[in-house]
């Protein structure tokens, strides 16, 4: 799958614990700003939200309930460059989501809305995603 457009959605696709989410994409050459991969129940709710940004050199990760975000965490670096393929792996457990970056760095994120499956993926921002694989 190639997207080219500025932002990817894909509903009911399930995620479900125990599974791994492989995400590879291409940040934009000359991306200045931010992109971001998200896993949610629904369009308003975002149990996972991956934030690259490129102004600020770090990986920023969150959740969203309704209109309130979370308390942000925040991963050391910036392990995505513009312009260069990046694959992350998004592993589901009961309690978490477990982030490999491309560096092999990981970010662990709580599953704070608690479900035991997702169905809702998109990304927006300054990237283009060219495959999504569930194990």
């Amino acid at each position: 799958m190639i997207q080219t457009q500025k932002e990817l959605k894909i509903n009911h696709m399930p995620f479900k614990v125990g599974q791994t989410l492989a995400v590879t994409g291409v940040p934009n050459a000359n991306a200045t700003d931010r992109f971001s991969v998200n896993i949610g129940p629904n369009d308003q709710d975002i149990a996972l939200h991956v934030n690259p940004r490129f102004q600020s050199k770090t990986v920023v990760c969150n959740t969203r309930e309704g209109a309130n975000w979370g308390q942000e965490i925040i991963g050391k670096g910036l392990p995505f460059q513009q312009g260069v393929e990046f694959t992350i792996t998004i592993a589901f457990n009961c309690g978490e989501f477990v982030i490999t970056l491309p560096d092999s760095s990981m970010i662990h994120v709580p599953n704070r809305l608690g479900a035991y499956e997702y169905i809702h993926f998109f990304s927006d921002g300054e990237v283009r995603i060219s495959s999504l694989q569930i194990k």
